[in-house]
């Protein structure tokens, strides 16, 4: 996916762009290689965001509308205040959905996640609830994300920003000396975040043995989790981050974000509270699920064939494979990127409506319900969740707009899909349209002798692409770039090189 930081803009229409990676000269094979910078015309992913509908600019009056929102759950949250919470989000953000504080309790741990309540200024009659279900989640475009929500809420009011209070929902989880789930629970709260955290930071704290208190047992629990009985039998995908990003010479660069063991740390706290929250549904027979079928027939061989051509070794479980892989490599993120073939199908069940669906993905019921500043569902599962630990029926708003979340979050989730690519693809022919001729060293993933055309795997810059030819699948081999249109957003290379 190519995506800015969460909250940030990177301001595209205004300079060059230029993607680092290795190349060789006019014609020639990529065995001499020389270090460079590909720059290419002005990127501007704006007239993405017009082809496909995708809204960038709130009305002036939901802008204000959102300005004068406030918490209409004031009276009904306990006080947390004194629990000492961080946030872990990309450097810069600002619209924070959580926020983490983990204690040891006894032999196990008190894991608490608190979620940002949008619900609590968000009224049933509002403008501000009418315009989230137009866009349904926030779409990340490359030089400034198509919000859900004005920044007045998503980046303020709602967000849970430190040194001040803030409503949420706050998840309490017991787990046990395992990492298994003892008891969860969600409630109304104050909170109080003491900081707000980055990767990058956190990354390095821990490196150091010097991680925030907060967050000291991160680590420890994020790894149970990861081998909880649950866990060990998901097919978890960590797709690195592209981004863009500005240099210090002003032109701007599309580059690969580490892949931080702790962000997989901090996932595992998300998917916690989401696999609790489908649970708690199902039992309940009431609320919405995320779900993913398993993979189509044939597609476990395929992936499988795919990455022995990549060089990979894999034993006979995908989802362990998968954890061995170091998706910060090229290869790497080309068998994460390919592995999410297996994980198509995905979609949201309103359990008043239809039978509970596991998600394959995570290998469980599982709910969206920790990012309510980005996808619509959140705030409604998270209402659901509310209800039931409180004993209480779900609310009239919840109820009425069921099946309308649901078609909301279809329709939507497909878009952003669409419009992810479009960018990806877009910036792929932007950046190689200079070197159409030049030759890239790649990696056949499956050639067609048939229909005379193989799909490869191109080291540097990373790109998956289509290849005339057909040669011999698993080869490392020389490939000429015969094709970069931008208009048609499409890339093509062709075997042999010239």
């Amino acid at each position: 996916m190519v995506a800015a930081p969460r909250g940030t803009e990177s301001g595209l229409q205004a300079g060059s762009f230029a993607l680092r990676f290795l190349c060789g000269g006019a014609g020639g094979s990529l065995s001499q290689w020389l270090v460079m910078k590909l720059y290419a015309a002005p990127l501007n992913f704006r007239p993405v965001a017009r082809e496909f509908g995708v809204p960038t600019e709130f009305a002036p009056e939901v802008h204000a509308e959102a300005a004068r929102l406030t918490d209409r759950f004031a009276n009904q949250r306990r006080d947390a205040r004194n629990i000492p919470l961080v946030t872990i989000d990309p450097a810069g953000s600002k619209d924070l959905d959580q926020a983490v504080c983990i204690e040891r309790s006894g032999s196990g741990y008190t894991v608490y996640y608190a979620i940002a309540d949008v619900a609590a200024f968000v009224e049933p009659s509002s403008a501000i609830k009418e315009e989230s279900f137009e866009r349904g989640q926030t779409v990340y475009l490359p030089d400034e994300p198509a919000r859900l929500h004005p920044e007045e809420l998503s980046e303020d009011a709602a967000s849970l920003l430190p040194d001040v209070d803030r409503p949420a929902a706050l998840w309490t989880f017991r787990l046990d000396d395992r990492g298994e789930v003892a008891d969860a629970y969600v409630e109304r709260a104050l909170v109080h975040s003491v900081a707000r955290l980055d990767y990058d930071g956190v990354q390095a704290d821990v490196d150091r043995g010097e991680p925030h208190p907060s967050i000291a047992l991160l680590p420890e629990v994020g790894k149970l989790r990861q081998a909880s009985s649950l866990r060990r039998q998901a097919i978890n995908l960590r797709v690195p981050s592209v981004r863009v990003v500005e240099n210090e010479e002003g032109h701007f660069e599309l580059v690969i974000e580490p892949r931080h063991p702790v962000m997989d740390y901090n996932s595992e706290i998300s998917l916690l509270t989401g696999m609790a929250a489908g649970q708690m549904m199902v039992e309940a027979g009431k609320g919405f699920l995320r779900t993913l079928g398993p993979a189509p027939t044939g597609a476990e061989d395929d992936f499988m064939q795919e990455i022995r051509n990549l060089g990979f070794t894999p034993g006979p479980d995908i989802g362990q494979f998968l954890a061995t892989v170091d998706a910060d490599t090229p290869r790497g993120m080309a068998a994460m990127r390919e592995a999410q073939k297996l994980l198509r199908g995905s979609g949201y069940v309103n359990l008043e409506e239809k039978q509970p669906e596991v998600h394959a993905g995570i290998g469980g019921y599982y709910s969206h319900v920790t990012a309510p500043l980005r996808r619509l569902i959140d705030r409604y599962a998270t209402e659901v969740c509310l209800s039931i630990c409180a004993g209480t029926a779900v609310p009239e708003w919840v109820e009425a707009e069921s099946n309308r979340v649901v078609k909301t979050m279809g329709r939507t989730s497909q878009l952003a899909n669409t419009v992810d690519k479009a960018c990806l693809n877009l910036t792929e022919a932007t950046v190689l349209r200079p070197w159409v001729g030049h030759n890239f060293d790649a990696v056949v993933l499956h050639s067609d002798p048939e229909a005379g055309q193989a799909r490869i795997f191109v080291v540097d810059p990373p790109v998956l692409a289509p290849c005339l030819g057909h040669p011999e699948e698993g080869r490392e081999t020389a490939v000429s770039l015969i094709h970069a249109d931008v208009g048609n957003r499409q890339v093509e290379f062709a075997w042999p090189a010239d």
